[in-house]
């Protein structure tokens, strides 16, 4: 079979256009990406122009450097946005997070059964200053917060951002550091997605009262005697 050297030309326009795009949306310039591959400024713009084809090291190299996965570059399509992605108004959210944990704060000093005298004696703080951190109406200094939270018997990541573009990247992050951690055998097996029943069925099991779980254990151990 005869490959047409239009395609090859097609080929390596495409990749350099995917190139091109991940890296801009990663905020990255292109002599950064560049030193990143050992290429200079003007061998990358060739590749992202598809003057250039690149190599595989490089495109790998690319890709680890900019965290995208390797196989969108076999794609077709440009890297997707939600649309809040590093769009966001700081101000609003920091308002919106220093409202959340004044509350948070609130609530859990009214969990420990403590005053607001008696929270901030042991914080080592003014009562005012309490009051206007749990009425939000000026952001708590982050030392004052760790102190806060060990008095109370909380952890810092019961304050934490969950719900914003940060806070979801925040919750991705650490999602991604605790599959990481586990063994490699189960790092593959949850990656096959032909394993992806038997996760589904774990995920049902764990939410299984213990006597249902019991119940259901008897019952097999019926079926194979």
């Amino acid at each position: 079979m005869t490959i047409n050297p239009i395609l090859k030309i097609i080929k390596a326009k495409k990749l350099g256009l995917l190139m091109r795009d991940a890296r801009v949306k990663s905020g990255k310039s292109i002599e950064d990406c560049a030193q990143a591959m050992g290429l200079s400024a003007d061998e990358l713009t060739a590749i992202e122009y598809g003057e250039r084809p690149a190599t595989l090291p490089e495109l790998e190299i690319l890709a680890y450097y900019l965290e995208v996965p390797l196989d969108h570059f076999w794609g077709n399509e440009i890297l997707k946005t939600d649309g809040n992605e590093k769009l966001f108004d700081p101000v609003e959210i920091k308002q919106l997070r220093q409202n959340a944990i004044g509350a948070l704060l609130r609530k859990a000093r009214i969990e420990a059964v403590l005053s607001e005298e008696e929270l901030a004696n042991r914080a080592g703080i003014t009562v005012t200053s309490l009051q206007s951190y749990e009425q939000c109406e000026v952001p708590i200094p982050l030392p004052e917060l760790e102190i806060l939270t060990q008095v109370l018997n909380n952890s810092m990541t019961d304050f934490e951002d969950q719900a914003s573009p940060v806070g979801s990247w925040f919750v991705e992050q650490r999602n991604m550091r605790e599959f990481l951690d586990l063994p490699k055998e189960l790092q593959e097996f949850i990656g096959k997605p032909v394993n992806r029943p038997y996760l589904e069925l774990a995920i049902k099991l764990s939410e299984l009262k213990v006597e249902r779980l019991r119940a259901l254990a008897e019952g097999l151990l019926e079926i194979t005697l």
